[in-house]
């Protein structure tokens, strides 16, 4: 396995529907040295990620066909992406709605517009272990 502080060879999916949302994490990411994968909906969400395991993946929550919290329930219930962190990337900012995304099975959330000068120090802290706890859960 190759290691590496920088984004070279790290594997990033992104699953989003709408074009310019993709197009810029596309940009900002793969300036930083992230290989992108792109799915534009929750069924080609799974397959890209089945088929290529990437290291995390960024899961919009309003997608076509399968939306983005059932696309993370399904991976998580997987054995091999138990380890993969999947960030929640959506618009929906109200109240509430981090921890429909925490619940869901996503290690964490940005929330759009994306703050394009934190993105890329986001992206590492989840690649070395970040993860959000719902405030105010059950212990266990």
């Amino acid at each position: 396995m190759e290691e590496s502080k920088s984004g070279l060879s790290k594997k990033v999916l992104i699953v989003d529907d709408n074009q310019d949302s993709r197009e810029l994490v596309v940009k900002i990411l793969k300036a930083r040295g992230y290989q992108m994968i792109e799915a534009v909906d929750g069924e080609e969400a799974l397959e890209k990620a089945i088929a290529e395991k990437p290291d995390l993946i960024l899961m919009d929550r309003s997608l076509p066909k399968i939306d983005g919290y059932e696309v993370t329930r399904r991976l998580k219930g997987r054995e091999e992406f138990k380890g993969i962190p999947i960030v929640a990337l959506t618009a929906h900012a109200m109240t509430g709605d981090r921890e429909k995304a925490l619940e869901a099975g996503c290690d964490g959330y940005i929330s759009k517009p994306i703050d394009v000068r934190a993105l890329p120090e986001l992206i590492t802290s989840y690649l070395m272990g970040k993860e959000e706890k719902i405030s105010g859960g059950e212990e266990e």
